[in-house]
């Protein structure tokens, strides 16, 4: 879509909006905006937003798909990608889900928001582009490591929730770090101490060994 130039749109100014937008809800861990602030941290007109996406609302559905078009370009390339085995695709996969939500720590409750607040046929276009294709994805990492003997069977959809949830739970809790562990920041090294639990914890419930 070409830069409306009477609104002093610079160059990127979408882009810039969305990754604001990320940044405001990352940071309050919120799934809201104030259009002010959008506007006043970006640097842009807040009428920007309506030029762009309509109102508010069309913002969080572009940042939504921004979001998950790249998670699951990345998950169907893990899928196909040849000379790995099934424990090592999911292993991988199980790190970079912690490593998104650390990103993008908004984004299940930001899903289901945006679902809830679309007709019948938003959501299932939602459900069909992201949804759908994680659980293809677990159907395919988890069938063919039972096949290979490496995984005791296990229903990819319960799975699906299992490391979602894992995920969400941790990056979505900062009032609980902050009122139980005198800690409410989300560094890297909490990361990587949380990537490497999850790791071990849902890995020693689905290796048949």
């Amino acid at each position: 879509m070409p830069e409306k130039q009477d609104l002093g749109a610079p160059p990127g100014a979408r882009a810039l909006l969305l990754d604001t937008a990320s940044a405001i809800m990352r940071e309050g861990d919120v799934i809201d905006i104030s259009l002010s602030e959008l506007s006043l941290r970006s640097g842009l007109n807040s009428a920007l937003v309506k030029y762009y996406f309509g109102n508010k609302a069309g913002l969080l559905k572009a940042l939504l798909d921004r979001d998950w078009e790249a998670i699951v370009t990345s998950v169907d390339a893990l899928v196909a990608k040849d000379g790995w085995s099934p424990e090592a695709k999911l292993r991988r996969h199980i790190l970079k889900v912690v490593d998104t939500f650390y990103e993008v720590p908004y984004l299940n409750r930001l899903t289901m928001r945006v679902i809830r607040e679309s007709d019948d046929r938003e959501a299932r276009r939602i459900a069909d582009c992201y949804l759908s294709p994680m659980y293809r994805a677990y159907e395919s990492l988890i069938g063919d490591g039972v096949a290979a003997g490496v995984f005791r069977p296990t229903d990819p959809q319960l799975f699906y929730f299992t490391v979602t949830g894992a995920a969400d739970r941790f990056f979505s809790a900062r009032l609980v770090l902050k009122h139980c562990f005198d800690q409410d920041t989300l560094t890297e090294a909490l990361r990587d101490r949380y990537r490497e639990h999850t790791l071990d914890i849902i890995m020693a419930g689905i290796l048949a060994r």
